[in-house]
């Protein structure tokens, strides 16, 4: 597989709306409520299965490919957010995992066979 980066796919996506015209709906309200949308259809496809069933789901060819295109679908909405209010996704990422280290910092486990 070809190696992406995040602002490759994000002109990407914004050539394939310019060219369709698309500019004047993907405002940051459209988007986040394509985003929500498409991230509903992912959740559709997990709806009554059961935790087992859930962790099989890539086992069968044709729900792979209904949950790769999902997710597909919300990271290309949220891209297409991102880019459209100014936000660096990987450092609002690394940020934000920067913050929830510090707010919920990892329990130390005692080595059973330590002293302690």
């Amino acid at each position: 597989m070809t190696e992406l980066d995040v602002a490759q796919l994000q002109r990407r996506l914004a050539e394939f709306a310019a060219a369709r015209d698309w500019q004047p709906y993907h405002t940051p309200k459209n988007l986040a409520a394509a985003l929500s949308v498409e991230a509903s259809e992912l959740v559709e496809i997990f709806q009554w299965l059961t935790p087992d069933e859930s962790a099989r789901v890539m086992d069968d060819p044709g729900s792979a490919h209904r949950v790769a295109d999902e997710v597909a679908d919300v990271l290309a909405y949220l891209l297409q957010f991102c880019e459209v209010l100014g936000i660096d996704v990987l450092t609002a990422l690394s940020d934000k995992t920067d913050r929830n280290e510090t707010r919920f910092p990892a329990k130390r486990t005692v080595d059973r066979h330590s002293p302690e």
